[in-house]
C-alpha cells in the first residue's frame, strides 16, 4: 500500500519531496548582542534540511515583538544577514525553508521593549504566564508577566508595517516564503480571542473585528511577497497565556473562509494536545468537529501539528485529515526525522532541559542514522 505521507505535493510555487514538515521550536540560542543568527543555528537548520519543509523558530519581527530572551529577530541588516547563512545552507542540502513571523504581544518583559515600556496587547489586562527573561547575572529564567498597556490604533498600523518589513526581509535572507505566526497566544491570537480582547473600537467586539488586525497583516505580507509565499499558523482552541473564544467554530471559520482570498501557501493548524510544551490532558472535546470544519471552509494545502507520530501522522494523510504534517520536538532530537519514519526507524529522545538556551549540546549533537 502507498504510503501518501512520503508522497510530493506542490505548496505555492515550491515541489516537497514529501509531507513531514518540522514544525517552528523556539531554542533560544541566537547570537547576542542583536539576535542575530550565529554559525552554530546555521548547522542546526542544515542538519534538518530533509524536512519536506522546515518553519523557522519564530521570529520577532520588531524589538517590540520579542518576548523571550536569546530568540532572533527579522527586522535588522545583521539578523538578514544570519539568516541568509541560514536559507543558503537549507537549500545547498535540497531543503526549502518559511521563516515564521512573530510578535508575541502580551508576553513579554520591559527588559526587551524600547526604552524599557510595557508590552502592548489589545486590552490592559493580567496575563497568566511566565516568559524567559534575563536576570541580573545575565541568565535565563522565567519571570512573572506586567499587565500590558492597550495599542492604540497608530501603534497597531505600525505593526502592520513591521510584518510588511519583516516578510521583505525574510526574502532578502533567501527565505522560500514567511509563515505569519497568528495562534499560542501570541499577539495576532490575543486579538482574535474573545477572552483577551475586550476593545470597543474596529478591533474588537465582532468576529469580524476580532479578526481584522490577522486580516490586514495578511493583506500588507501577500501584497509585499506575494500570496504565494505566505502561510499562516493558528491555534483554534489554544489555550496557552490565557487563551479562550466563545465561538471558536464561529471565529476560525470565518478566518479560515476569510483567508482563501489570498491563495495562501498553505494553512497550517495546530491540534489542541499541547498547551505550550506541556501534554494537554483535557483538551475540548470539540476540537475533531472543528478541524474537520476548517479542512471544508479552508480550500487550500492544511497543515496539522501537535503530538503527532508517524503512524498517527500516515493516518491523517491518508484519511484526507491533512496534507502536510508538522512535527516538533521529535526534530529536536532526531536531525534526520523523515529517513527514520520512512524506516521505522527508533527515535532518540529529546533533552527537555536543553530545550531553551544554552551551547551546543542538546542541540547540534543528536546522531543521526548510520
Amino acid at each position: 500500500m502507498p504510503r501518501q505521507l512520503f508522497s510530493p505535493i506542490n505548496i505555492g510555487p515550491l515541489t516537497l519531496k514529501h509531507r513531514v514538515a518540522m514544525a517552528p521550536l523556539t531554542r533560544s540560542r541566537a547570537g547576542q548582542p542583536g539576535n542575530v543568527p550565529t554559525p552554530m543555528n546555521v548547522e542546526y537548520y542544515r542538519q534538518r534540511a530533509s524536512a519536506a519543509l522546515i518553519i523557522s523558530e519564530a521570529t520577532q519581527i520588531s524589538q517590540q515583538g520579542q518576548g523571550y530572551a536569546w530568540t532572533p529577530g527579522i527586522h535588522s541588516d545583521e539578523q538578514v544577514e544570519g539568516w541568509k547563512a541560514v536559507s543558503a545552507a537549507v537549500h545547498a542540502e535540497g531543503g526549502h525553508i518559511f521563516l515564521q513571523l512573530w510578535h508575541v504581544g502580551r508576553v513579554s518583559h520591559p527588559v526587551f521593549q524600547p526604552d524599557g515600556g510595557l508590552p502592548v496587547a489589545p486590552t490592559a489586562q493580567p496575563v497568566p504566564g511566565k516568559t524567559f527573561i534575563l536576570n541580573e547575572q545575565g541568565e535565563g529564567v522565567w519571570g512573572d508577566v506586567p499587565v500590558p498597556q492597550a495599542l492604540d490604533i497608530p501603534g497597531i498600523e505600525a505593526i502592520v508595517d513591521d510584518y510588511r518589513k519583516a516578510a521583505r526581509n525574510a526574502l532578502l535572507a533567501g527565505m522560500d516564503g514567511v509563515e505569519i505566526h497568528a495562534g499560542n497566544g501570541y499577539l495576532l491570537d490575543q486579538f482574535i480571542n474573545s477572552a483577551s480582547n475586550q476593545r470597543s473600537d474596529r478591533y474588537g467586539g465582532s468576529i469580524e473585528n476580532r479578526a481584522r488586525l490577522l486580516l490586514e497583516v495578511v493583506e500588507a505580507v501577500t501584497a509585499e511577497v506575494g500570496a504565494e509565499r505566505v502561510a499562516v499558523r493558528l491555534t483554534p482552541m489554544g489555550r496557552f497565556m490565557g487563551m479562550d473564544d466563545d465561538t471558536p467554530e464561529q471565529t476560525f471559520g470565518y478566518i479560515a473562509s476569510r483567508l482563501n482570498q489570498w491563495k495562501l501557501a498553505y494553512l497550517h493548524l495546530v491540534e489542541p494536545m499541547m498547551v505550550g510544551t506541556v501534554l494537554d490532558e483535557s483538551n475540548d472535546p470539540r476540537w475533531d468537529a472543528i478541524i474537520k470544519q476548517l479542512r471544508t471552509d479552508f480550500r487550500g494545502v492544511l497543515m496539522l501539528a501537535g503530538g503527532y507520530t508517524g503512524e498517527t501522522a500516515e493516518q491523517a494523510i491518508a484519511q484526507g485529515r491533512a496534507d502536510l504534517i508538522a512535527f516538533g520536538r521529535p526534530f529536536i532530537a532526531n536531525p534526520d526525522l523523515p529517513a527514520r519514519l520512512r524506516d521505522r526507524a527508533g527515535l532518540n529522545l529529546a533533552d527537555g532541559s536543553r530545550f531553551f538556551g544554552g551551547d551546543a549540546k542538546g542541540y547540534i549533537d543528536y546522531p543521526a542514522l548510520a
